[in-house]
């Protein structure tokens, strides 16, 4: 079964920025945020993917990825 990775985690490690940061700049709730990072999430705020985007300063394809599940 596939699911859809976001790749947050992957981006913050890249870049060194810490969750604290990118929750304050963007003004996310950390355990909503954390959820995202978890591919823990019904749905996707549109939003909140184009703020990603901007602030990582990629493409919706750098940050989405369909992965297969073990």
């Amino acid at each position: 079964m596939k699911y859809l990775h976001i790749n947050i985690m992957e981006l913050l490690q890249e870049r060194g920025i810490s969750k604290t940061r990118i929750c304050k700049d963007l003004d996310l709730q950390r355990g909503n945020f954390n959820r995202y990072c978890r591919d823990e999430f019904q749905r996707l705020d549109a939003n909140l993917l184009v703020r990603l985007c901007d602030y990582f300063d990629c493409d919706i394809v750098d940050l989405l990825e369909i992965r297969e599940k073990d």
